[in-house]
C-alpha cells in the first residue's frame, strides 16, 4: 500500500472510532472528529499532516511504482 492509502484508511478509522466512542461513552469524543476532519481540510490546502511525516518515518512508499519495487527486492 501507498502512503495516500495508508493515510485515508487511519484518516477513516479514526473518524469511525470517535464516532462511536462519541455514541457509546461520550459527546466529547466528538471533539476528536472534528480535529479529523479539520486536519484533512487543513492538508488538502498545505499537502503536510502529522501523519503523513510519521509514515515517511516508517518508509511507507510514496507511489505504487515504489511498492512494485520494494515488492520484487523482498521477493528475491
Amino acid at each position: 500500500m501507498t502512503l495516500d492509502r495508508y493515510l485515508r484508511l487511519m484518516a477513516g478509522f479514526f473518524v469511525m472510532l470517535s464516532l462511536a466512542l462519541g455514541y457509546w461513552v461520550s459527546p466529547y469524543w466528538f471533539l476528536f472528529t472534528a480535529f479529523v476532519g479539520l486536519n484533512l481540510f487543513q492538508s488538502a490546502f498545505s499537502n503536510w499532516c502529522p501523519a503523513m511525516s510519521l509514515l515517511r518515518k516508517l518508509h511507507v512508499p510514496e507511489c505504487e511504482h515504489e511498492a512494485q519495487q520494494r515488492a520484487t527486492l523482498q521477493s528475491h
